[in-house]
């Protein structure tokens, strides 16, 4: 276990307050939270990153994007400050967020956009800042997005086709994915990005998505419907051109019930 000790600790000014806030919050200049958002959108993983509004970078091919991330205040918790900085970047609130990971490269903050950034809302923006990461799984069609604070906006972004990011946050992404993929071998934590009902065919894109693999469906099939948590209805489809397919639910009772008698959910 690691431990972080004598990590300095003074009252900051932010140049630009955040949303909410005044401009006498202790916050910690050496601590930080970053949240990866993942949403899936019926056939691509997707991942939300802010818009720093760095206005030297006005054209679209320029900008720099972000993960929702900021300093912790001195009052709080790391998991209370994950909560916050999502909320005030995104409007985000009420979602589950797990942390993953901690990030502290000496070189995570010497690129000259990001210390240009910085330097606009940071009164040490010179300060090395170690960063505690935390992502969450959620619906994107049942959330409302707005961006505030000092992002500009926030936006879904393809996993595969990521735009210029700030700092080290490719590599947070990354390593947040890797989490993903791992915990979907043994947990059904992708049911949580599905509708309330969903096909086969559905719940089959949404793991390749994950896994970024082509399942075999035949395999697929055979492997997920031995799962008595996996609950057929009595609906299918309806007004598609090809064979209705039957509709599916997650009975999570049934699956904390196997997961206690040390079953893991595999494919």
């Amino acid at each position: 276990m690691i431990f972080l000790h004598a990590l300095q600790r003074t009252k900051i000014t932010l140049l630009t307050p955040l949303a909410g806030t005044s401009t006498d919050v202790r916050f910690n200049p050496n601590v930080s939270v970053d949240c990866v958002i993942f949403g899936f959108d019926g056939e691509r993983l997707k991942v939300l990153l802010i818009d720093r509004g760095q206005t030297e970078r006005e054209k679209d091919a320029d900008k720099v994007y972000a993960l929702p991330g900021n300093l912790i205040r001195e009052d709080e918790d790391l998991n209370e400050a994950a909560e916050r900085v999502l909320h005030e970047l995104t409007g985000l609130e009420d979602i589950f967020l797990e942390q993953f990971g901690s990030f502290g490269d000496p070189t995570r903050l010497t690129k000259e956009h990001d210390l240009e950034w910085l330097k606009s809302i940071r009164a040490q923006p010179d300060a090395r800042v170690i960063t505690v990461a935390y992502y969450s799984l959620i619906r994107a069609d049942q959330y409302e997005i707005h961006a505030s604070s000092f992002a500009k906006d926030a936006v879904w972004h393809d996993l595969d086709e990521l735009p210029p990011l700030g700092f080290d946050h490719e590599e947070i992404i990354e390593s947040a994915l890797r989490e993903l993929k791992f915990k979907s071998k043994y947990q059904p934590i992708g049911f949580e990005l599905l509708p309330e009902k969903f096909t086969l065919g559905q719940l089959q894109k949404l793991y390749e998505a994950i896994l970024s693999t082509e399942l075999d469906k035949r395999n697929f099939r055979r492997k997920i419907l031995k799962m008595s948590f996996l609950v057929p209805l009595k609906e299918k489809q309806i007004g598609v051109p090809h064979k209705p397919a039957r509709y599916y639910t997650f009975d999570k009772d049934k699956y904390q019930s196997y997961k206690s008698n040390d079953f893991y959910f595999t494919l």
